[in-house]
């Protein structure tokens, strides 16, 4: 540091300590995080999974686990979890067609069938996490007429909504 006359280090080492403790606080900021799932989903959330797996991994459920980590971590996430889509008015159904039909097709401020579109989901949380329930995966033939309006499960519609959400996402 030779080269650096005495104020230009001062200024320097303001940087850095500023940049540090920049960095440092948002770690420390609350992340919202919500956890959107149906019947298997409600399982991980309890911790209900595999007691086997549980034991080895020494965790409980999702809540336990984020308590025991932002206690390690100095941070502050707040997860919460909700059934998604409800089962009245929508349906009780979780397949990529529901996301993209409720956050894409019927995008939003207001709620579609008392359901929270993307727009209102990504005003309260920063981090969304969905998962499907296992009959998404009873995937069906193609029928090589692909139909992102179409609730069948297929990979050609499957393909054409996930790319509807993850643009929608970005």
């Amino acid at each position: 540091m030779a080269f650096f006359n005495n104020s230009m280090r001062h200024l320097f080492v303001f940087l850095i300590v500023f940049l540090f403790i920049s960095c440092e606080s948002n770690q420390n900021e609350m992340k919202k995080i919500i956890f959107l799932h149906h019947s298997t989903g409600k399982n991980i959330w309890l911790g209900k999974t595999n007691r086997y797996i549980n034991k080895l991994i020494k965790r409980s459920d999702v809540r336990e686990y984020f308590k025991k980590f932002n206690k390690q971590n100095h941070t502050n996430y707040l997860i919460t979890e909700r059934n998604f889509p409800k089962e009245t008015p929508y349906g009780w159904k979780n397949n990529p067609y529901d996301y993209y039909n409720i956050w894409v097709k019927n995008a939003g401020d207001k709620p579609y069938m008392e359901e929270p579109t993307l727009e209102i989901l990504t005003k309260e949380y920063d981090v969304i996490i969905f998962k499907h329930c296992y009959p998404a995966s009873r995937i069906l033939p193609d029928t090589i007429a692909p139909n992102i309006d179409s609730e069948t499960k297929s990979i050609e519609n499957y393909k054409l909504q996930y790319n509807a959400l993850k643009k929608k996402m970005h």
